[in-house]
């Protein structure tokens, strides 16, 4: 029971960690009807500008703090200077487009950090464990996680329900050429989505860097998740970004611990081993299969 609640926990980290990446990348595609395929080299970006201004400040907390800010206005810039450009053309081109802003990154990255890793260090203050329940210890810095990564989403969801920003990005959703017709400022609109969805993905990027190291590449795998997450709950829908993340986070990380001694029964312990992630894997898109049948616009995505 103690090792299925650090699991389930675990799976709550991961979810937020992919709500945080998929909520700018469902609001980009939802108000925006940008393809970006570059969203997770945003996410590489936070983590890198987070490690070179921790070792500058000599603080996680400040570092981070101040990386924030900084990805916000590389998102601003890379929306001015190439997504503008990509707005009235068709989803092959944007997909071709971002597809090089990648590559263009990853080769940033290897020019101005190298091609070696990086490792940013647990703060002293998280480097411990906190006991969930009695004689149940968990990592401090994982239960950070999820605990900003909650307070994130409840931010979040304030901002969309209650601030007039969040109006314009709802009605934005359901229907751009209204609030263009309404005199709203589409250019800065555009450009705030798409720095707001920057920072959300530098802020995974950031926080999960402690956990796994920073690298070249490192957000073109997790990419492939949080699009599946934003089908899954529909593109334009912070809800069913969130919910989706949750459900993807428990099949990743609870399919990853139970798998194997089910597979044991029938195969070898090494061969469970190796089976174990790649059916989990598979059961997250089983999942998304299963509802674009029974509801091909997602859990909470925009009827047509």
């Amino acid at each position: 029971m103690e090792y299925l609640l650090l699991q389930v926990l675990n799976g709550v980290q991961l979810g937020l960690l992919m709500f945080l990446l998929a909520a700018g990348l469902t609001l980009t595609l939802g108000i925006m009807d940008l393809v970006n395929l570059a969203h997770g080299s945003l996410y590489m970006m936070g983590a890198y500008i987070a490690w070179t201004l921790i070792g500058v400040t000599d603080s996680f907390v400040l570092g981070a703090l101040l990386a924030l800010p900084a990805t916000f206005l590389l998102g601003v810039v890379v929306e001015a200077v190439v997504i503008r450009k990509l707005y009235a053309r068709d989803h092959l081109t944007q997909v071709l487009a971002t597809f090089g802003l990648i590559l263009f990154f990853n080769e940033l990255v290897r020019a101005l950090w190298g091609p070696a890793g990086k490792s940013i260090a647990v703060p002293p203050f998280l480097n411990r464990t906190i006991e969930i329940l009695p004689g149940v210890p968990y990592p401090a810095y994982r239960f950070a996680i999820i605990l900003v990564g909650a307070l994130v989403a409840i931010l979040l969801a304030w901002l969309v329900a209650r601030t007039r920003l969040g109006m314009l990005i709802r009605a934005g959703a359901s229907n751009r050429r209204m609030i263009g017709a309404l005199g709203v400022n589409i250019e800065l609109l555009f450009s705030l989505v798409f720095g707001l969805g920057a920072v959300f993905a530098g802020l995974a990027g950031l926080m999960s860097a402690p956990i796994a190291s920073v690298r070249i590449g490192m957000g073109d795998d997790i990419l492939i998740l949080a699009l599946v997450i934003i089908v899954i709950g529909g593109i334009g829908s912070i809800k069913g970004a969130f919910i989706a993340a949750m459900v993807v986070g428990q099949i990743d990380i609870v399919g990853r611990a139970f798998l194997p001694d089910m597979l044991k029964t029938f195969m070898s312990s090494s061969a469970a081993s190796s089976a174990a992630p790649a059916i989990s894997q598979v059961l997250v898109y089983v999942l998304m299969a299963v509802v674009l049948v029974w509801r091909p616009t997602g859990l909470f995505g925009q009827r047509t």
